[in-house]
């Protein structure tokens, strides 16, 4: 059985790293260089660095950090936010990026999954899809979580598995910072039907939620952020904790 991954986020606002709860009131969390290469050094697995206000003004700048992350660390590491066309992808995979993270681009131009994958491989491509419980079942959003869609987690989600994603980051936006574990049923679902690794994202307070999250949730990867930043669960313990619960991990 695959090592199942602990993945530290970095949501990443003006240069500075955030945290907030269910996509709202966010609050300083410190710097993105040296969260990222703390993380790197305790024995995370991967990183996921997102540019939550993605704007043109600020490309240029995320660039730049995306540099200096990939100077200072020694493990993979995706980037998301802004990226709309694969010029996007080829500069940030230039800045030192290992894989991509798409989401409200990818809803609105489905293709563009399919043209990172030819261009750059499967594994370059991470679809994020936000999602939330609506009385008609787990909807998709846009922009940060700002704005409903039509589509709909799970038929999203096998299109974008049959498109050419390498991996899905299912982030549920009702768990998200609520530190009362991750939308397990809905992971399951997810992690049994597609073909690709499913990442858990929203929902960590405790070590026993990221077990959770791979023996009921079946995910290949947990992502966290708060837990990490404000030292509530250093990531030695937390993986030597998993194994002792027979869950497949790198220590």
């Amino acid at each position: 059985m695959l090592a199942k991954r602990i993945i530290p986020c970095l949501d990443i606002n003006k240069g500075r790293t955030v945290k907030g709860t269910n996509f709202v009131n966010l609050r300083d969390a410190g710097d993105p260089v040296e969260l990222g290469k703390l993380y790197s050094d305790q024995g995370a697995d991967e990183l996921v660095f997102l540019d939550i206000t993605a704007s043109f003004e600020e490309r240029k700048t995320f660039t730049e950090l995306v540099e200096r992350i990939a100077a200072n660390i020694s493990i993979p590491f995706t980037v998301g936010g802004g990226i709309h066309e694969l010029k996007d992808v080829e500069r940030l995979l230039g800045a030192g990026a290992d894989k991509v993270s798409v989401n409200s681009a990818a809803l609105k131009h489905p293709e563009l999954i399919d043209e990172i994958a030819l261009n750059f491989g499967s594994q370059v491509c991470v679809v994020a899809i936000d999602g939330k419980q609506t009385p008609e079942g787990w909807r998709c959003f846009l922009n940060g979580g700002r704005v409903p869609t039509d589509r709909m987690l799970f038929e999203w989600a096998h299109e974008a598995n049959g498109r050419g994603a390498g991996e899905i980051l299912f982030t549920s936006m009702d768990h998200d910072g609520v530190k009362q574990g991750y939308a397990n049923d809905a992971l399951r679902k997810l992690s049994d039907e597609l073909s690709i690794p499913v990442i858990a994202s929203g929902g960590a307070g405790t070590k026993e939620h990221f077990r959770d999250a791979f023996k009921e949730g079946h995910a290949d990867a947990a992502l966290a952020a708060s837990v990490f930043h404000f030292g509530e669960i250093p990531i030695p313990e937390l993986k030597q904790y998993l194994c002792g619960q027979n869950i497949p991990i790198r220590l």
